[in-house]
């Protein structure tokens, strides 16, 4: 239990800090080089990891639902992974999957109540409309938006290829390629590494076969 929640808290501690940074010094879509092939670039993303949306307001709640089932439901397994003394090579990468399920639960919840600004939902033209400043704290419901309508903070960009293709190539002149585009956070790349940790030690992880 103890390497559950040590692991847990290091990947919250760390995901929720570099948001609350990010969203306290950044304005929205500014971007910096941190070196070359990755950047910090603020989006805020109402929806699923890597920026994916769905559904408007409604598909927001969905995804909050969905979270809160899975959090609950990897509390009950973790319970009976224990009692069972599965091995590490299960119980590490499952609780990468939890705090980073548990980190962008955080930001849906929560943000819309504690920060003066941020992405909205218009429903009126069915878009999610951005905003100007950079974003401080207030006190709790006196923030842009109500309960479950934060938008999670990403930031992480990786455009490791990022070129404007020169106007007399063939086919593709004029055209801007990047490669990767999408923009994260510390709690979806927890949940990815997790997933792949599964992936890779899948016999050590279930030697005896997926069961629950």
């Amino acid at each position: 239990m103890k390497k559950i929640l040590a692991v847990t808290f290091l990947i919250l501690l760390i995901d929720q800090a570099s948001k609350i940074y990010v969203k306290t010094h950044f304005n929205l879509d500014d971007s910096i080089s941190v070196f070359p092939g990755f950047k910090l670039t603020f989006v805020e993303n109402p929806g699923m990891a890597y920026g994916l949306h769905f559904g408007g307001i409604l598909g927001k709640y969905f995804l909050v639902f969905i979270r809160i089932i899975l959090i609950g439901g990897m509390i009950y397994l973790f319970k009976k992974w224990l009692q069972r003394g599965e091995s590490n090579y299960l119980l590490i990468p499952m609780a990468m999957i939890f705090a980073g399920a548990i980190g962008n639960l955080i930001d849906g919840m929560f943000y819309g109540l504690i920060f003066d600004s941020g992405t909205v939902y218009d429903q009126s033209i069915d878009r999610w409309i951005g905003y100007g400043g950079i974003s401080k704290f207030v006190p709790v419901g006196e923030g842009y938006s109500t309960f479950m309508k934060g938008c999670v903070v990403d930031m992480l960009h990786f455009p490791l290829v990022d070129w404007n293709v020169p106007e007399n190539f063939p086919l593709i002149g004029g055209k801007h390629i990047e490669f990767f585009k999408y923009i994260f956070n510390v709690a979806d790349s927890a949940i990815t590494v997790g997933a792949v940790l599964l992936l890779v030690f899948r016999k050590k992880a279930f030697p005896n076969g997926l069961e629950f």
